[in-house]
């Protein structure tokens, strides 16, 4: 869209020549001697970008800018006077003005002015926007269950912090919601967000991914290419996957968050940069560090606050306020407007192995199925008509390779039956439907402390 510029001068010959250079410089010219017909124009006709007299017989510029800003809080405002003193400027800036030229003044100099606040303001709007999409496109944490009410206390306190954060957890679980919302509810809000999925990049362009590259430092480096870190600079990096980050690129990754400076790839200049970093993996990087495949050191440098997102089995009383979610998202319009009590139980005893992820597609996939005005159970996939009950009994009755003996069998459930219990024998007896006596008796019979 061409930028239109609003011209506001007491002075008829003014108007016309500003009018007439910016139309030259390919933009919307329009222009008024008189002040209230310019707040007009600018409530009416959105300009891009005011240039105001400072000094006019009806309204003083000063006075004219506060009423534009408070219409237009986000246009540039670019003051003009013969009167130029230090003070004048010093309190045009406070009120808000983009920027000051007095009288005369070089043409080349303001179409300069024009062009740069036009380019500030115009990613001012792109920041905007994208804000705005990141948060559309993440939505939020959602849950009320005691498991997800811990891990939004936790990333309450982190966020107003610097520290690095590992987050933990499945697939799907909803580990970069937690990290936009980290960045979102930190002092960096207003920085940007970053993310780097390092499962996706080939290892041999991660380097220039993250740090950047120069011209010329490898085939087709045609140009000077910026890094992740660089984008990142006062906001947040995100590290999704770590774990599947080659260990060279992991070492030069623990001296970028160390000494907060790295090069880009073929370059000699350091660059420093203010950048929180938050990772995330769905793999036990404690296994990994054991097999070699992940640093010992940049794992604890990672590790400084560790949040782990729960599995939607583990909190399954807030999956009818997540496939509600789902529900409104992907049927706006209210035509499906609610789930039957039917489906939702079936959904609340599938035991989710894809987690978050995998109950937003089942709910769109219903969305596009469904014919009526309710999600009924036809209108699920098949897998969710398979009973948490089936599938419980289903696991239990797999036998291994190896085999087993029944008095295994027994000695692993008992055992299982406490640690779900935390340790309590009667709620343990309850789970395996015996007596406390015989859960006494069975766990002194294989051997089980219940101290």
């Amino acid at each position: 869209m061409i930028p239109k510029i609003l011209i506001i001068d007491d002075e008829e010959h003014m108007c016309w020549a500003l009018e007439r250079a910016m139309r030259q410089e390919g933009y919307q010219a329009i222009s008024t001697t008189r002040v209230h017909q310019g707040l007009e124009m600018i409530k009416e006709q959105a300009p891009t970008l005011v240039i105001l007299d400072l000094k006019m017989p009806e309204m003083d510029g000063l006075e004219v800018l506060k009423k534009a800003r408070q219409m237009n809080p986000r246009l540039p405002v670019v003051m003009l006077t013969a009167h130029g003193s230090i003070e004048t400027a010093i309190e045009a800036m406070k009120l808000g003005a983009s920027d000051y030229l007095t009288k005369p003044f070089d043409l080349d100099e303001l179409k300069l002015v024009i062009k740069q606040n036009l380019q500030v303001s115009q990613l001012a709007s792109e920041v905007d926007f994208l804000r705005s999409e990141l948060q559309k496109k993440y939505s939020q944490l959602i849950g009320q269950s005691p498991a997800m009410q811990e891990v939004l206390k936790l990333i309450d306190k982190v966020a107003q912090s610097n520290a690095t954060v590992l987050i933990t957890g499945e697939s799907g679980t909803g580990k970069e919601v937690a990290a936009v919302t980290i960045h979102q509810h930190s002092p960096r809000r207003d920085g940007p967000f970053v993310p780097v999925n390092c499962a996706a990049i080939p290892d041999n362009l991660l380097e220039s991914e993250l740090f950047g590259h120069e011209k010329g430092a490898f085939t087709g480096a045609l140009h000077r290419k910026p890094g992740r870190f660089e984008l990142a600079h006062n906001g947040t990096l995100f590290l999704d996957e770590i774990a599947e980050m080659p260990l060279n690129m992991q070492a030069k990754l623990l001296r970028v968050l160390q000494e907060k400076t790295f090069e880009r790839v073929g370059g000699t200049e350091t660059l420093k940069v203010d950048v929180r970093v938050i990772a995330a993996t769905n793999r036990n990087l404690k296994e990994a560090m054991e097999k070699g495949q992940f640093r010992e050191d940049l794992y604890y440098r990672l590790n400084v606050i560790q949040i782990n997102m729960p599995a939607l089995r583990d909190r399954k009383e807030d999956i009818p306020l997540l496939a509600n979610h789902f529900l409104s998202k992907f049927a706006p319009n209210g035509k499906i407007s609610r789930i039957s009590p039917a489906a939702m139980q079936l959904m609340t005893r599938y035991h989710w192995p894809g987690n978050i992820r995998e109950l937003q597609n089942v709910i769109e996939r219903a969305v596009i199925i469904c014919q009526g005005q309710e999600i009924t159970p036809a209108d699920l996939p098949k897998e969710l008509l398979v009973t948490s009950e089936q599938a419980t009994r289903q696991n239990l009755l797999t036998i291994p390779d190896g085999g087993i003996s029944l008095e295994e069998l027994e000695k692993e459930l008992i055992i299982k039956a406490l640690e779900k219990s935390g340790g309590n024998q009667t709620r343990a007896a309850q789970l395996l439907g015996i007596t406390r006596s015989a859960l006494l008796y069975r766990s002194q019979k294989h051997g089980i402390s219940l101290n």
